[in-house]
């Protein structure tokens, strides 16, 4: 008892790795043979102080200051609002460009958050519901209300749609230990060095609790807001205008986001619709999962979780120091650790017959006591941004990566390389 009590302990502490410094800027993000893609950037989202949006279920702050509302507390009630950030310190667009297309970690391109704005509060949940002849009904008025708000939702989601000429919303779904304003600055990197594609929308849930269990309270918080999430995603789908959502997620946000893709899945098949289609689902990035790699098995392959998205890519790296604590703690092999060896072979036909879920080895992914590398190591930041950009899968053009097994792919130092040098390494 007492060494896993010491065990949890370091693991708290390993874990805060996920969090990362307030607003860091993005390290060495690969720009293409062209810079940055400022001529594809939307001329509404051409600004050093572009506007992100948000869904979140923290509680407010009492006293907190205005550009920090929300703290771990869980609120039932779902908020949708905008977050103003600023790249830099007097920067203009122009000069934005200039320091993005250069790549690096330019001291000018740190993130501030400016503002932040409540725009649309969801009902809180459950709503009141009764039982009549054995069907289960929301009340009237409850609906209505809560229907008022998703109208407002959808409409100001369309609207940022319209304004961006790229019909697509981009997800963002972080780990524990993380606050509500450093998820702000993950997404906002992002979606900048991708070249400002669609609409950034942060899903930002009750995590950051601290003390020695603050890890497992993560965890419970992480179920807490499975509900919203699908709601969120629901209105999202049906969102006029809307083509396309990519999802990306980080850690125990990935136990967050395939248990509700996976629960709106199973009702999609039910209601005979084909969920790719009718929920709309672009990529899936799953980077450093906190899963189990057996339940993902039989809760995930088993329900037919893969062909949801257009595709699905998962950063592993077997060396991640806080997934390797998680392990010896709560048993049972961490996703984000797995080799190819790993796959049965069983499994490796079920993922080649479906083709679309990459497995995608880390390589030195170093300090081994950290596992936030999706947003500090170079080579998965440039692949990721190369992902968002193109939508093209591993090995192509795009994204030049050696192939390892059937579904498992090498990201290597000082990626991307060119496909010649890519032959020359493998033979």
């Amino acid at each position: 008892m007492i060494r896993r009590l010491h065990l949890a302990f370091w693991l708290l502490l390993v874990i805060a790795g996920c969090a990362g410094p307030h607003l860091a800027e993005m390290p060495n993000v690969y720009t293409e043979s062209n810079g940055y893609p400022a001529s594809t950037v939307a001329p509404a989202v051409r600004t050093a102080r572009p506007t992100l949006f948000f869904v979140t279920d923290r509680a407010r702050l009492d006293g907190g200051p205005p550009t920090r509302p929300y703290g771990s507390g869980r609120s039932a009630e779902m908020v949708l609002g905008r977050v103003d950030v600023q790249f830099g310190e007097g920067l203009d667009w122009p000069g934005l460009v200039a320091a993005s297309a250069r790549g690096g970690r330019p001291a000018s391109i740190r993130l501030t958050p400016v503002e932040v704005t409540e725009t649309v509060r969801f009902p809180a949940t459950p709503l009141p519901f009764d039982v009549a002849d054995g069907r289960v009904r929301t009340l009237p008025a409850a609906q209505e209300a809560w229907n008022v708000q998703a109208e407002a939702f959808q409409t100001e989601i369309a609207a940022a749609l319209a304004r961006t000429g790229r019909p697509e919303v981009t997800v963002y779904i972080h780990g524990v230990a993380t606050t509500f304003e450093e998820a702000q600055g993950t997404l906002a990197n992002l979606w900048h060095w991708a070249g400002r594609p669609g609409v950034p929308l942060l899903y930002s849930w009750p995590s950051g609790n601290t003390g020695l269990f603050g890890y497992f309270r993560d965890r419970e918080a992480g179920e807490f807001t499975i509900f919203h999430l699908k709601q969120t995603l629901r209105m999202l789908a049906d969102t006029p205008g809307l083509e396309r959502i990519n999802l990306i997620a980080h850690s125990r946000g990935t136990d967050v986001a395939t248990s509700a893709l996976r629960e709106l899945a199973i009702a999609e098949r039910a209601a005979g619709r084909v969920p790719r289609r009718s929920l709309k689902l672009g990529t899936l990035i799953l980077s450093a999962p906190d899963l189990d790699f057996g339940i993902m098995q039989q809760r995930l392959v088993a329900e037919w979780f893969g062909p949801v998205p257009e595709q699905i890519n998962v950063y592993v790296n077997s060396g991640d120091g806080p997934l390797g604590l998680a392990q010896t703690l709560l048993t049972g092999q961490r996703f984000g650790r797995i080799r190819p060896d790993d796959l049965t072979d069983p499994l490796r036909e079920t993922f080649s017959r479906i083709g679309n879920v990459h497995f995608i080895g880390v390589e030195a992914a170093r300090p081994a006591l950290g596992h936030n590398y999706f947003r500090n190591n170079p080579a998965v930041v440039s692949d990721i941004v190369l992902t968002l950009r193109h939508h093209a899968p591993p090995g192509s053009e795009q994204r030049p990566m050696r192939q390892l097994d059937v579904n498992f792919w090498s990201l290597h130092r000082g990626y991307p390389a060119p496909p010649e040098a890519l032959r020359s390494a493998s033979e």
